[in-house]
């Protein structure tokens, strides 16, 4: 097993000026990470040129430092197109650009969203499922001539139950396209996260290791920090270990499963991000032996 951290969950410390994302490399390394996960917003650009300066500085970063990187993840609505434009073909277009990227990092993998859902006039999951699947098949048949994978994540509140996501995988039918499993991010459409990794282990190429703490929506509004679910329940990201979501269970479904690759910490509490990163990967690299 290998054990990564998504820039991610360094953001809010590099938003403060705490850190670069940079200097996030040699922290990982520090921590005892195998690998870190870039993300397109954190790395940061206003183009794609300079999306792809930033990627060769983070690689050059991370064969320095003498640790991988695991994955990319890239935003895109394949429904609605970039900013809402309804120009599906040029978000294609433009994810195959992140494709590029990934391959400038060495990332064997690449997650990119998929649509946050319908807008104007609502339809099913299932019913966009066929166009949706189309798209995703372009992209990683694009990706498979770079020996990259493509995945998508249970992300986003419409593509994020377990079902739609495993509907979508089977759709695609693409032996290079694979599911990212969150294991938090089930409890953002009320699903029991166990249950979920249950369903999507088979097709799982890759795994988010998170953690929330969960509250109904008839307690008290915790107020900052905390956002609404599907229903209308009350999450707060936190440490992997601090809140609820049945984290050990998760890794021992998937362990069973045959799952033995890589995991990623994706934080985004309001505890200090560097705390609560290092507190996290000795949590998880324990509830791993004991799972």
């Amino acid at each position: 097993m290998k054990f990564s951290v998504s820039l991610y969950s360094f953001f809010n410390a590099i938003r403060g000026g705490e850190i670069t994302p940079l200097e996030c490399v040699a922290k990982a390394k520090e921590f005892g990470f195998d690998a870190i996960e870039a993300v397109d917003f954190v790395i940061g650009s206003t183009s794609p040129e300079e999306m792809a300066e930033t990627a060769k500085e983070l690689r050059e970063e991370a064969d320095k430092q003498g640790i991988a990187i695991s994955s990319f993840a890239a935003s895109a609505d394949l429904l609605n197109g970039l900013n809402d434009s309804g120009d599906r073909k040029a978000e294609i277009e433009r994810v195959k650009r992140m494709v590029d990227i990934t391959e400038i990092l060495g990332a064997p993998r690449m997650r990119h969203d998929i649509t946050m859902g319908q807008k104007g006039s609502p339809r099913s999951y299932a019913a966009l499922v066929p166009e949706l699947a189309e798209s995703v098949r372009e992209i990683t048949e694009y990706a498979a001539g770079k020996g990259i994978v493509t995945m998508t994540e249970n992300h986003g509140f419409f593509s994020q139950d377990s079902e739609r996501v495993e509907m979508l995988y089977n759709a695609v039918n693409h032996p290079n396209f694979g599911l990212l499993c969150d294991i938090g991010n089930f409890t953002c459409a009320d699903e029991n996260p166990a249950t979920a990794v249950a369903r999507v282990a088979p097709y799982t190429r890759y795994v988010h290791a998170k953690d929330f703490i969960i509250k109904s929506y008839y307690d008290n509004d915790p107020g900052e920090g905390a956002f609404q679910t599907r229903a209308g329940n009350y999450l707060r990201g936190t440490i992997i270990g601090h809140g609820n979501v049945p984290v050990k269970q998760c890794l021992h479904i998937l362990k069973r499963a045959g799952y033995d690759d890589t995991i990623a910490i994706e934080f985004e509490g309001m505890e200090p991000a560097l705390t609560a990163i290092r507190v996290g990967l000795a949590n998880l690299k324990r509830y791993w032996e004991e799972a």
